[in-house]
């Protein structure tokens, strides 16, 4: 199923595609998947599709298991190989998630940019490692470095032909320094590749409540950095390994909103799917002139941001 606003390439619009899928417990079908969504949503003519937060494979942090090291695997390996060969043929960028192996020991949470030729335009490790019942994520993933060799910050966009893109991963979405990271760093496009969902066993109040909060916060950071947003996120009921609980229910909603939050496409909770939009490049100028953020931010007034605590 796909949603298209209409897509024209220009150098005044992106067509931009989110994908939400399922995802199962064989690697390759997940993969699969994946490779027939990109199909059909660079047949719908986007030049940018992106991937939700390790489509590879099942959500495998819902319990600590060093068998599961196992799945990792270099950059470039396998998975980012496949995503660089689609990208090659079909002439797009890719957003794609891979459990990196990055030297014995150390794990990421990478999301891997690849260019319209198949290059790798840039790594982004996940920052922010959540620890919560259900998403033990401590276990498996190092930070992303603070720093990168050559003195960029670990916030920063990476370049591409479709413009700087501004990509964070999941729990970094909870975050409003992230995004005014990558905002101030020059990103065109916020980018939040996901995995989330609910218990099984919450109350329907407090799963809406969690929803909204999601998409409210991603929106916000859009508004706050005049930025369009996209956050695919997967779908459908994983169970805990260990069967100490029930399992995890993917919420779906990805959503792609504009740079005043508004939605400009959204999916359900259930069901795979493509949103394509047709984004104005200018859109974040001119909303800048009008609504001038950055031109009024108090940076000497904010050394006590870098605390962990103000006392």
């Amino acid at each position: 199923m796909s949603q298209n606003l209409g897509s024209t390439r220009n150098s005044s619009q992106l067509v931009v595609a989110a994908i939400q899928q399922a995802c199962s417990e064989n690697k390759a079908a997940s993969l699969a998947t994946s490779e027939m969504l990109i199909r059909e949503a660079a047949a719908g003519g986007a030049e940018l599709i992106i991937l939700q937060e390790l489509h590879a494979t099942q959500y495998f942090c819902q319990t600590e298991d060093t068998r599961i090291f196992d799945l990792a695997e270099p950059i470039p390996g396998p998975t980012s190989e496949k995503l660089s060969g689609l990208a090659r043929e079909l002439n797009v960028v890719i957003v794609g998630s891979v459990f990196e192996r990055r030297m014995n020991g150390v794990y990421h949470n990478t999301a891997v940019v690849i260019e319209t030729d198949g290059s790798i335009a840039g790594l982004y490790r996940k920052m922010h490692i959540p620890d919560d019942p259900g998403f033990y994520e401590k276990f498996y993933f190092t930070p992303g470095d603070a720093e990168f060799n050559d003195g960029r910050s670990g916030f920063s966009p990476i370049e591409t032909s479709v413009g700087k893109l501004g990509v964070l991963v999941c729990w970094d979405q909870w975050y409003p320094e992230a995004a005014r990271l990558m905002a101030l760093a020059g990103a065109e496009i916020l980018i939040y590749p996901t995995a989330i969902g609910w218990d099984i066993t919450d109350t329907q109040d407090e799963q809406a409540r969690q929803l909204e909060a999601w998409v409210t916060v991603q929106r916000g950071h859009a508004v706050a950095n005049n930025l369009p947003v996209v956050a695919p996120n997967r779908v459908g009921t994983e169970p805990d390994p260990t069967g100490h609980s029930d399992g995890i229910q993917f919420w779906g909603n990805s959503f792609i909103c504009g740079p005043q939050g508004e939605f400009l496409a959204r999916a359900d909770d259930s069901s795979e799917c493509i949103l394509s939009v047709t984004l104005d490049r200018h859109r974040t100028e001119s909303i800048r002139r009008i609504w001038p953020y950055f031109r009024d931010r108090r940076i000497d007034a904010y050394g006590d941001i870098l605390k962990r605590v103000r006392d």
